[in-house]
């Protein structure tokens, strides 16, 4: 890739109740980052962070106070500052792909995609391969928790709030046939039947332990083989808590070091990959900043490093 890589940070924890996954970004910075990327021969750009407000306290009370059953409204009180956040990705995400280079954007909770993929495909038909323990294919409507970084791939492909719908322009970024969703174990019910009911590819856990990684990140590519440019959304809770403990929402079960780091390798290999996002590292829970850790080795892998 001759192209410039441009990291842009989005410090956000908005999406959530549960607070660090705001400082993921320096954790991926602190784990050498640019350094390992300018090993592999890459012109690397930091171009900082995008402004995020802060966190209100009192909002954030009134959250956990509300009953789990009122999850259509209890995180108002956070949708505009997430608005705001993700319109600025958008468009920094936007003029970095009219750049011609590759944006790299650390998060934050999984919400931040909503700007991220938005933007980069603001003027190409693009490809996702989502990489999550979660689908984050909720709406306001069926969500258990109101959690917006449950809500942002049903935002891309044009359902839900019609506030997050349209960040950036309106209505749908990316076609849902378009969409390879890898590492999936665990979906709300209501979740579960719109996810059925949309033109998604999905790769649950099961499909990977049946047929190995390698045939899955494969097959994934096959569906996406009409397009010429793939975001790579990879959300660190995709990782098995054992290698990466240091998530916002951790399942048990997930991908294992070697498979993450295959899933990487076999897109690298399709010079295919035009734009990515990592998100949800919380380094609170971390254990001496192992997940960030594995996260730039993934990032490195995505991006070309290989073993021989």
């Amino acid at each position: 890739m001759d192209k410039k890589i441009k990291i842009i940070g989005i410090p956000m924890d908005f999406g959530q109740l549960h607070r660090g996954v705001d400082m993921g970004p320096a954790a991926l910075r602190y784990s050498c980052l640019v350094s390992e990327l300018r090993k592999l021969g890459y012109t690397v750009e930091d171009r900082g962070d995008v402004t995020v407000p802060v966190r209100d306290r009192g909002a954030q009370e009134k959250i956990a106070s509300a009953p789990q059953e009122t999850g259509e409204n209890s995180h108002s009180n956070y949708l505009d500052a997430i608005i705001k956040v993700c319109t600025e990705a958008y468009n920094v995400g936007k003029n970095v792909v009219q750049d011609g280079d590759f944006p790299l954007f650390l998060g934050g909770d999984h919400s931040i995609a909503i700007g991220t993929i938005g933007g980069v495909s603001h003027d190409n038909q693009l490809g996702v391969i989502w990489i999550d323990a979660h689908a984050d294919f909720n709406t306001y409507k069926t969500s258990p928790s109101g959690n917006v970084h449950g809500m942002p791939l049903a935002a891309l492909i044009g359902d839900g709030d019609e506030s997050l719908v349209n960040v950036g322009r309106k209505g749908r970024k990316i076609a849902p046939e378009n969409v390879v969703l890898i590492g999936i174990r665990s979906l709300d019910k209501m979740e579960r039947e719109r996810l059925k009911k949309s033109n998604i590819t999905v790769y649950t856990m099961r499909d990977i332990d049946e047929q190995g990684i390698s045939t899955i990140i494969n097959k994934a590519l096959m569906k996406l083989i009409h397009i010429k440019k793939i975001h790579v959304s990879l959300d660190m809770d995709a990782v098995d808590p054992v290698e990466a403990p240091g998530v916002g929402t951790p399942v048990p079960g997930g991908l294992t070091y070697r498979e993450a780091h295959l899933c990487m390798e076999i897109i690298a290999d399709s010079s295919k990959l035009s734009s990515m996002d990592i998100v949800e590292i919380n380094p609170i829970l971390d254990q001496a900043n192992k997940t960030a850790k594995l996260a730039v080795k993934l990032i490195v892998s995505a991006l070309g490093k290989s073993i021989y």
